[in-house]
C-alpha cells in the first residue's frame, strides 16, 4: 500500500503506509521528510511499526535525531501505534512521550483518529 496524501483541518497530512520503507536512521528521516515536503504535507503520520527497536530506547538517540530532524524542517511528526510496552519498560520514555505530547511538533497516539482530533483541535 502507497503513503497517501489527506487535507485535514487545512493541513497536508502525508500517512505513511504500515508497509511503507522503515525510519532506521537519520537518512531514512531525511528522505521521508524530503517526499512529505515535495507532495506538499506539512505532517507526518507514522506508524510505530515503523520505527526500529532503537528508537523507543532513548539511550541510543536515534528518537532525538529523527525528532530534531523534523523539527529543524517544522515538519510535524505523529507516531501512530501502542506502544505501550515501550512505555511501561523505561521511566525515560515515559517522560519523553508524555512532554512531547503536550507541544505541537510530535505527538504519539494510538491511532489516526486520535490524530485528526488532535490536528483539528490545533486548528480550530
Amino acid at each position: 500500500m502507497a503513503d497517501t496524501i489527506e487535507e485535514l483541518a487545512g493541513t497536508s497530512v502525508l500517512f505513511r503506509s504500515g508497509d511503507g520503507a522503515p525510519v532506521r536512521d537519520e537518512r531514512d528521516a531525511t528522505d521521508l521528510i524530503g517526499e512529505s515536503m515535495f507532495r506538499g504535507a506539512r505532517w507526518v503520520v507514522l506508524p510505530a511499526e515503523c520505527l526500529p527497536e532503537d528508537f523507543f530506547r532513548l539511550r541510543t538517540r536515534l528518537a532525538g535525531t529523527v525528532v530534531q530532524k523534523f523539527a529543524n524542517y517544522r515538519m510535524g511528526l505523529a507516531v501512530i501505534g501502542d506502544i505501550n510496552h515501550h512505555v511501561e519498560a523505561s521511566d525515560s520514555l515515559r517522560d519523553f512521550v508524555r512532554e512531547s505530547n503536550r507541544g505541537t511538533q510530535l505527538w504519539f497516539l494510538s491511532d489516526t483518529e486520535a490524530f485528526r482530533t488532535r490536528l483539528a483541535g490545533l486548528r480550530g
